[in-house]
């Protein structure tokens, strides 16, 4: 049991049948009336966030939330597989767990959020941050730099990323797998 002024952001509460996060909490005192706590809370199971307010002192439970070192071995049509990297023993987790799943690259270490009583997963984090590499590009056009001029190119896993012309075939490229898109070109 922990009450409001515990908060913390990345804290995991029980919460409605619900494992929330909380993303963001405010301390509010009006001059006026009783004081309260305004959060913003991320569904583990649907991944929603919603604003909830909370008198100030209310009692919430707190969840038991683990982060697990994995590392994905490949897909199948029942979905994807890893490996615990102290443990070996194999996991099986959904497609619908796994933000980005199309940047999942085979042997990439992986972290899984795992609710420690009840042993259920809640979801996959890939890293922030793949190197990847280009397989198709349309030649950029010597001389068109005088503005920020992007171009499409595929990468390894079929995606389609925006890139400087600058970009060939053969070069790898760092990605940002939460926006999808083009940080840097990787020297080999």
């Amino acid at each position: 049991m922990a009450s409001t002024s515990d908060f913390k952001n990345g804290m995991v509460i029980e919460f409605n049948n619900d494992l929330y996060l909380i993303v963001q909490f405010q301390h509010v005192k009006p001059g006026k009336g009783p004081a309260f706590v305004r959060t913003k809370l991320k569904s583990l199971k649907t991944g929603r966030v919603i604003d909830n307010t909370f008198s100030s002192g209310t009692k919430v439970n707190l969840a038991r939330v683990e982060r697990r070192p994995y590392q994905y071995l490949y897909k199948d049509d029942m979905g994807y597989y890893f490996m615990h990297l102290e443990t070996f023993e194999q996991l099986h987790v959904q497609e619908s767990l796994i933000d980005n799943h199309e940047f999942l690259l085979e042997g990439q270490s992986v972290e899984i959020v795992v609710h420690a009583d009840t042993e259920t997963t809640l979801s996959v984090d890939i890293p922030q941050f793949v190197v990847m590499e280009v397989i198709y590009s349309e030649p950029g056009l010597r001389g068109d730099t005088a503005t920020n001029t992007l171009k499409q190119v595929k990468v390894q896993n079929g995606e389609i990323i925006m890139v400087p012309l600058f970009v060939n075939t053969g070069d790898k490229i760092k990605i940002d797998t939460r926006e999808k898109t083009y940080v840097e070109r990787v020297k080999a």
